[in-house]
This record gives structure tokens, sequence and C-alpha cells, in this order.
């Protein structure tokens, strides 16, 4: 009855069903993976962002790291800002608008500094056009804010390139700034959050990172493929079934021969 599925066609489907679970077991299981790393990344980042404040120098040091374990830790540091190697970055909107972020380099008493982005201001008529940016506060001051790492080409997406207007970057790549400036920088950059004494006036603050939903979508992805399995095999005994059926009832509809019934029937 059913030796129609040694047919070469039939065949074929088999070998693609036998295929696809092995291709959706992998794919659901990757998602699933990516799902935990997401998740564990998001609990990393929200324990960091709701630690306590600790001094700079316990989590960086000059020419170091960061590694993303302390990504967002919120850091202390003072010193007084060097406005004259004062730079600003590209290709960075803000609730929709293009702009700039501003990096001023705080230079700490042992005359080491940490690049500070203190904040985000609007693009003039032109990329090139130098922005408005109100100017750091004079004296000493103690910065607050997350630590980050030093970006690059891979975990910022953005691909650097030369030939950009003067004082102007693409990336925060502390260890390639550092090359230009008369003083030992730390391996990471502070996106401000406080300052005392307040300026009087500053660039918009940068809002507080959108840690998404932890891989909640690489979840539903995950289940999602999985679920593709049950189709498949679903799909195949259906099928089957179809051509069992269809197959009997071309036998039942054929002219008896010699007395003899034309098959049997499909319990």
């Amino acid at each position: 009855m059913y030796r129609f599925l040694l047919r070469p066609r039939w065949l074929a489907f088999h070998l693609l069903v036998l295929l696809l679970i092995p291709a959706f077991v992998f794919l659901g299981r990757w998602q699933f993976g990516r799902y935990e790393e997401r998740s564990a990344a998001s609990e990393r980042a929200n324990g960091n962002i709701a630690a306590a404040a600790v001094p700079l120098s316990e989590l960086d040091r000059p020419g170091a790291s960061v590694p993303e374990a302390v990504k967002f830790r919120t850091v202390t540091a003072t010193g007084h800002y060097d406005p004259a190697h004062e730079l600003v970055v590209r290709r960075r909107p803000q609730n929709g608008r293009p702009g700039f972020y501003v990096l001023t380099p705080l230079v700490t008493a042992d005359g080491t500094a940490v690049i500070v982005n203190r904040g985000w201001v609007t693009m003039g008529p032109t990329a090139d056009t130098p922005p408005e940016v109100p100017p750091p506060t004079a004296g000493e001051v103690t910065v607050t804010g997350r630590l980050h790492p030093a970006e690059n080409e891979d975990n910022a997406g953005i691909t650097d390139r030369a030939g950009l207007p003067p004082r102007q970057v693409l990336l925060i790549d502390t260890p390639k700034l550092a090359q230009a400036m008369p003083y030992k920088l730390f391996g990471g950059y502070v996106e401000l959050t406080g300052q005392r004494p307040a300026a009087a006036a500053e660039p918009e603050p940068v809002p507080e990172p959108d840690l998404g939903g932890g891989g909640g979508l690489n979840l539903a992805y995950a289940v999602q493929w999985w679920l593709f399995i049950g189709i498949a095999i679903g799909g195949w005994f259906t099928l089957i079934r179809r051509e069992a059926k269809d197959l009997d009832a071309e036998r039942r509809a054929a002219p008896a021969t010699d007395g003899v019934p034309a098959g049997d029937t499909v319990p």
C-alpha cells in the first residue's frame, strides 16, 4: 500500500524533511544561545548602572582596555577640562536629530587625562560646519558618568575614515586619540551624568542606554524554529496519508479484473 514512498520524488521529499529537521534544531539552538548571551549582558549592564559610583582609577588606568564586564559602571574623576584639545564626534543622532558628541579631556592631578563625553549638540548647516559647543567649566571639577570601553569599527558599527575637518572624529577611539594628546589617556571614556560645580551651560545629556528586551526577540525566534520542526513532520505525514488515500480511491474506481476487487481500503 505504501510502496509509493520508495518512488524517486518521495525519496527526495524524505531527504528534504530529514535535512530540514536538524537545520531547524540548529537555528533554534543558535537563537536560544543569542537569547542567553543578550539576557546575561542585559542583566550585567543593569547591575552596572545600578551600582554605586567608584573612582575611575579602580576600573581603568592610562593605556589600559576597559572590559565589557564593567561597561556602564558609574565612576567619578576630579581634574580640570582642557578645551584646547576638545573634539566632536560626527554621526551621533539623538532624539531623531543629527548632531555631535562633545569630547573634552579632563586632566587629573597626576597629569593623566580621561576623555569625557560632555553630551550632545545639534549639527550646523552641514556636517563639516563646526557646531556651537558650550564651553566647559573652568577650574577644578568632579565629574560623574558611565564608563565605556574605547570605540572601534567593530563595536561601534561605524567605519572610520581620514580627511575630516579639524577637531572632528568618527569614533571615540581613545588609543588613537591619545596619539594627538600631550598626556596619557585612560583606556575608556566617561559619559557625563553629573558634575560639581555644575556648568553654566552644557550640551544636552546623553540618554541612559536602552538595553532592549534582553534578547526576548531571540527567544521568540528560537521557539519559532522549533515549531517549524513539528510543522515539517506533521506536513510530511499529512502528505503521505493524503497520497495513500488518493491511490486507494483510484484503485477502488478502477474496473475489477476477473472478479477480483481493485485493492484494499485504507484503515
